[in-house]
């Protein structure tokens, strides 16, 4: 089976996140220490023991979410999980795919992150922007729905994560005066994300300008598999497009559905899902119905995924 591994960003953080497997792996209790290392202060305890909004202020979630996924990663390859053929990170997961290529060693990867969190933060005050999910509505409908909602503000498209669900961001005010207009047109639902700050949208430039600067900083590698982009879903192959599509995801709609479709293209036959939650596995299952895909975050996980590693390979 060739397997892809993707890796989830902000919103599936949650209090307690990642502790059930340091306290099990070794593997997975020395990522949380190189973490608390690198960033010169313990994301360990914010991860198990802080609050829900304290892992929500978005340079506290970016590290940790990180941190969690890496230290799910090393767990499976200490155990003998196959190697991926190709690897997919979604918004902030991108860097947790990188690490997982060998683009980026695993502490320059939880700085960089840091401070982007800190970057996307300080670019909008929290409770000037906004994210969404808008589910029943295809984005040609919602180009319409933006004009109007706009009033002279910003609202976009920041991430087309399924057939019929697509997140959108910008001014607080413009992104409430959007669902209300999606609703009245026929949207199925409309859902505010727990997310201190606008992602993938013009409101991030200030923080995409700051962001430059540590990424040509950090030592990038040629990736050892191919990892593809949030930007146009294209693999990833030199460490140098590495650095440049990390820089323009920022501001950059997420094309989520592109890059498992194309990942399926490449040859990929099965998806598992690293780190906090199941977002990704669920969004992928939509996507193909065809190719199946797991969630990997805890010890229940860790052992359901290698049990069926096992029954693949004996089949």
């Amino acid at each position: 089976m060739r397997y892809g591994y993707l890796f989830p960003g902000q919103g599936s953080q949650f209090p307690g996140m990642g502790r059930d497997l340091a306290e099990a792996y070794p593997e997975a209790r020395q990522v949380f220490q190189e973490a608390d290392d690198a960033l010169g202060f313990s994301l360990s305890d914010l991860c198990w023991d802080g609050t829900g909004e304290q892992l929500a202020l978005t340079e506290n979630t970016q590290p940790a979410i990180l941190t969690h996924s890496v230290a799910t990663l090393r767990v499976l390859e200490s155990l003998g999980a196959p190697r991926p053929v190709a690897a997919a990170g979604h918004s902030l997961g991108e860097y947790s795919a990188h690490v997982a290529a060998g683009t980026l060693e695993f502490t320059d990867a939880v700085r960089t992150v840091r401070s982007r969190g800190r970057f996307m933060q300080e670019a909008v005050p929290v409770g000037v922007g906004a994210m969404a999910a808008i589910i029943g509505f295809e984005p040609e409908q919602l180009e319409a729905v933006f004009r109007e909602a706009a009033q002279g503000e910003v609202v976009s498209a920041a991430n087309l994560n399924s057939p019929g669900q697509i997140v959108i961001a910008g001014h607080a005010g413009a992104v409430a005066r959007a669902m209300d207009l999606a609703r009245e047109r026929g949207a199925r639902k409309t859902v505010p994300l727990p997310v201190s700050a606008p992602f993938h949208c013009a409101l991030m430039g200030p923080a995409a300008q700051r962001l430059g600067p540590v990424l040509n900083a950090v030592g990038m590698s040629a990736p050892s598999l191919p990892v593809f982009a949030n930007v146009d879903a294209e693999p990833v192959q030199t460490g140098e497009r590495a650095r440049e599509t990390l820089l323009e995801q920022v501001c950059s709609p997420v094309l989520w559905i592109d890059v498992i479709t194309r990942m399926i293209a490449a040859g990929v036959e099965a998806f598992v899902e690293i780190g906090p939650g199941k977002v990704l596995s669920g969004l992928a299952r939509r996507i193909d119905r065809n190719t199946p895909a797991a969630a990997v975050g805890d010890v229940a996980g860790v052992e359901n995924a290698l049990a069926a590693f096992r029954r693949e390979s004996d089949g």
